[in-house]
């Protein structure tokens, strides 16, 4: 049995069943996830791959070649728990009730990165991290929940329908969607992997020129569409309120790639490219040709994390300054900036020192004091989120640290904050209500700042977030290291499920 087989045999033992969902794979020129009552083994179709590597995921088709038992990947559905009663009656779904949105697709992009792990592991609903400081809101599988992102537009050029249902979409469609929107056409977008989303695009408004001036996105970390819908309908984000009285949310949200979590996905807005194509493969990982471990999102990494982004990885702010020379685009408290006129991370690079940081979250504007207090880390990115927001606002309004700024043509704001609390209190807590309720008021103050710069009219506006957040259940942990440390293989675990056999 190679070292491989004996992983595979390892992860889906019944022993780990609690924790381990599935394991992905690659050999032999196909894709497998084998689960502990059943495996599958697929093949991509590739009309636009080429020697140099694959064609954009759009152009994928897949066959199966085989399933043993239940295929872990067989549903698919896009709508499963969609609407927080269907979440709340179906806390920590069983392998067997959950569903995974696009899974061929997200499966054989993240093995095309040249640093793809041997084998990746996807955790259960219910596993809870604790052995590794884990949390009561988890993300980072295939499962409905934790992949799935709120998506919601408002402003010229996007359509007025409310909450809609039945719309397929993936984080890979934004990119191609902000340049629709700015009249441009969204192939200009080297190597992008998704397409514009048609059913949020009022295509005649656009087509007839009607379309922004401006578009401006927000992304809430780490935000359950369920729990911001629910929010909204409950008068708790009134201001993301206005924008969906004038616009159109998704109900089955929007679908992260895999892996779903922050940098990824982050990089993955901004590039409309899956990891395994754009580079940021994960949080971290393992590069072989170095033989070394690679972290991109961390505080001491952060400000250089794009360093790993794969050559000619395009992006909005690229595209847009190359189809309009001198266009200027900001990105706000962005890791993943690449390419942008303006970004704070570029400013920390170059040792600007932005001297208005403030000290402590007391008495901050969107602030709520019962967790600011007692919570360490929803103080620090409610300190974090402020800042975001005062950058944004004086971009708007032309000025920012005495530097004068037009108005960007495609201004990215990212908050923090929903990621902190989510995780904190998990999905259906009072902290995560809070971290919505302080966001809508920052992005308030960027709303009102379009107001006053005269554009608001003229700017469209989009609200996202870069993964989804499930309640996990602290009465299931555990570890798969031990399980494989006793079959004597010698595995390199990184992120907590990206494996790495004989390193």
């Amino acid at each position: 049995m190679s070292n491989l087989d004996a992983a595979l045999a390892t992860l889906v033992d019944p022993s780990l069943a609690p924790i381990v969902e599935m394991a992905l794979v690659r050999r032999d020129g196909a894709y497998e996830a084998h689960a502990v009552d059943g495996s599958v083994r697929f093949r991509r179709h590739d009309p636009d791959g080429g020697p140099d590597g694959p064609g954009p995921a759009r152009g994928w088709t897949f066959t199966v070649e085989s399933v043993d038992g239940r295929n872990p990947l067989g549903d698919q559905s896009l709508d499963r728990f969609a609407g927080l009663d269907a979440e709340l009656a179906h806390r920590f779904p069983d392998r067997t009730a959950n569903a995974y949105p696009f899974a061929y697709e997200q499966v054989a992009q993240l093995f095309d990165h040249p640093n793809a792990p041997d084998v990746c592991v996807v955790h259960t609903a219910a596993h809870h991290w604790a052995d590794q400081g884990g949390h009561i809101g988890e993300h980072g599988s295939l499962g409905a929940v934790q992949c799935r992102a709120p998506f919601l537009i408002s402003g010229p050029g996007a359509r007025a329908d409310g909450v809609v249902g039945g719309v397929a979409a993936q984080m890979v469609d934004i990119a191609p969607t902000v340049l629709a929107l700015l009249g441009r056409d969204p192939s200009v977008l080297e190597g992008a992997d998704g397409r514009p989303i048609e059913g949020v695009l009022d295509r005649a408004a656009i087509d007839a020129g009607e379309g922004p001036e401006h578009v401006v996105g927000f992304l809430l970390d780490g935000c359950n569409p369920n729990v911001l819908l629910d929010a909204v309908a409950a008068g708790d984000a009134p201001n993301i309120a206005g924008l969906l009285a004038r616009g159109t949310a998704l109900r089955d949200g929007i679908v992260s790639s895999l892996p779903t979590v922050t940098l990824p996905n982050h990089t993955t807005v901004i590039t409309g490219r899956h990891p395994g194509h754009h580079g940021i493969l994960h949080n971290a990982w393992w590069d072989r040709s170095r033989r070394e471990q690679v972290i991109t999102n961390s505080p001491e990494t952060w400000a250089t994390a794009m360093d790993a982004l794969l050559p000619g990885t395009d992006s909005i702010h690229l595209a847009v300054q190359r189809t309009e020379p001198g266009a200027f685009t900001a990105s706000v408290n962005e890791p993943a900036d690449h390419g942008a006129s303006f970004s704070t991370f570029d400013l920390m690079r170059r040792g600007v020192r932005m001297v208005d940081f403030p000290r402590t979250a007391d008495g901050l504007p969107h602030s709520s004091e019962m967790f600011v207090r007692p919570v360490k880390d929803y103080a620090l990115f409610t300190q974090v989120d402020h800042h975001g927001t005062e950058q944004a606002v004086g971009i708007i309004s032309g000025s920012y640290l005495g530097t004068e700024y037009p108005m960007p043509r495609f201004l990215w704001v990212n908050y923090a904050l929903t990621d902190s609390a989510f995780h904190e209190g998990g999905p259906h807590s009072e902290i995560a209500r809070a971290s919505i309720r302080d966001t809508d008021g920052r992005i308030g103050e960027v709303l009102a700042a379009l107001e006053r710069r005269g554009v608001r009219e003229r700017t469209t506006v989009f609200l996202c977030a870069d993964h989804g957040m499930e309640e996990s259940d602290p009465a299931v942990g555990g570890d798969w290291s031990p399980a494989l440390a006793a079959a004597g293989l010698d595995v390199r675990d990184e992120a907590f499920g990206f494996l790495y056999i004989d390193p």
